[in-house]
């Protein structure tokens, strides 16, 4: 019975002056050919190069031209501009900085990002990021001399940073986006701070920071072998989230749906729909437990950010110093590495990438009411280049967006869409932005607590 009259009350919606339609959500033009040119031979090309360089401290040696941090960054960025060459000049190359002092860090240290800039066409200034982080260690975090190759933890991560340059860089998005290789992480995550500092000196609006960290091994600790896995990492409220802003959730929900969260079911619904046999495990956590990344800078901005690891992890390859011990072979190097698996994590980041870029930008001002009426209606600002919003829907216990429904952009600063007899108590509400091409935001949850 209860079955029965959910489904009379879904015949009943309505939205005053718009049409609504029941449309699955249309695959962005493109995706599939850009996830096809991804290439685990360049990453595999990357990835030696940097294992190359002895160690890649970040108080390891800046000179010389062999061996060291600063022989690492120069190369990340003779890289991207080379990929900048090869698509006409697409590409601004810029190395911010801060000298930093801190408990791992107990001189004053120059720790600097590489990062190349990929202009929007139309809305040049929100901004969607790939970061991943350039420094090593072994055992000791203190330890700049010895050989700490990094293979995993994490020339994995930069490596699909490069590639989703390549990639990316051959095609014209109406937003930016921005590949960056971060220094400084494992020293206590400076080289997130850097970039995000930098962000708010370039006014950037961000709308997403997908940090990969650990990304290259299929074969965990635990004796697991997946290869069709990679975790996502996502905040559920707002690191920047005041106590009256915890006041108003407490009251109207939204723990789960902070626009990190909502960022990572949007990754994990691109790699259902584009990739073949790779998936998403949503874990709702900002990090592993008791452990941090570059990510946690962007959160702590005000930035949406997640972060994306191997589904297993492997600690003997993990801050350890090369040797063997007990007939175990410890050290992060590329042997370790399963360059498939990498590819795949790092299509996901393009397909991710380019579905957020090419898409309008999600809505703002997104309010729902529906006290004491059997009626939802939520309220948004208009977006431009949207040719239509899409109003979303789900139990408060469901962990993805399972109904919703369509209607055409209407003229003006504002609209808004009546659900009737679909009480706002019973159900999460958001929306998202859809242009002409078919191309979708993430959905945005009301008020604060979902607001990019």
């Amino acid at each position: 019975m209860a079955v029965r009259f959910l489904g009379a009350a879904m015949a009943l919606l309505f939205a005053a002056g718009a049409a609504w339609a029941q449309a699955p959500m249309a695959e962005p033009p493109g995706l599939r050919a850009m996830a096809d040119a991804v290439d685990a031979r360049e990453l595999r090309a990357t990835i030696q190069t940097l294992v190359g360089f002895g160690t890649r401290h970040t108080m390891s040696d800046t000179v010389s031209e062999t061996r060291g941090i600063g022989a690492a960054r120069r190369w990340v960025q003779s890289r991207f501009n080379a990929i900048g060459r090869d698509c006409g000049g697409c590409l601004q190359v810029a190395t911010p900085s801060q000298v930093v002092t801190g408990p791992r860090i107990p001189t004053p240290t120059e720790v600097m990002d590489v990062v190349a800039i990929q202009r929007g066409t139309s809305d040049p200034e929100r901004v969607i990021l790939i970061t991943g982080h350039l420094d090593s260690r072994v055992s000791d975090v203190m330890n700049a001399t010895s050989d700490a190759p990094g293979a995993n933890d994490d020339a994995s991560g930069v490596a699909a940073v490069i590639e989703a340059a390549r990639v990316l860089s051959k095609h014209k998005f109406r937003a930016t986006l921005v590949y960056a290789a971060l220094s400084g992480e494992e020293q206590g995550l400076h080289g997130g701070k850097v970039l995000a500092d930098h962000a708010k000196q370039q006014g950037w609006q961000v709308q997403a920071d997908l940090n990969n960290d650990i990304i290259g091994n299929s074969r965990g600790g635990d004796g697991v072998h997946d290869t069709t896995t990679v975790r996502v990492f996502s905040e559920g409220t707002k690191a920047t989230e005041t106590p009256q802003q915890a006041n108003r959730r407490r009251y109207n929900g939204g723990e789960v749906d902070s626009p990190s969260r909502n960022l990572a079911r949007y990754i994990a619904s691109l790699s259902e729909r584009v990739l073949t046999n790779f998936h998403v495990r949503m874990v709702y956590r900002t990090d592993r437990f008791g452990r941090g990344g570059d990510q946690v800078s962007f959160l702590e901005a005000g930035y949406p950010a997640v972060r994306l690891t191997e589904g297993h992890e492997d600690y003997t390859r993990q801050h350890q110093d090369l040797r063997t011990e007990g007939g175990v072979a410890y050290g992060d190097t590329i042997d370790g590495i399963d360059f498939d698996y990498l590819a795949q994590v790092t299509r996901l980041n393009v397909v991710s990438m380019a579905a957020m870029v090419q898409a309008p930008a999600p809505p703002s001002g997104v309010v729902v009411e529906g006290a004491v009426t059997p009626h939802t209606t939520l309220r948004w600002k208009t977006v431009a280049g949207a040719a239509a919003y899409r109003v979303w829907w789900r139990d408060t216990t469901d962990v993805q967006w399972t109904h919703s429904r369509t209607v055409q952009a209407a003229t003006g600063a504002s609209q808004s869409a009546t659900l009737r007899n679909i009480n706002v108590d019973d159900w999460f509400f958001g929306i998202s932005a859809i242009g002409a091409d078919g191309s979708e935001s993430p959905v945005v949850f009301p008020g604060e607590t979902g607001a990019f």
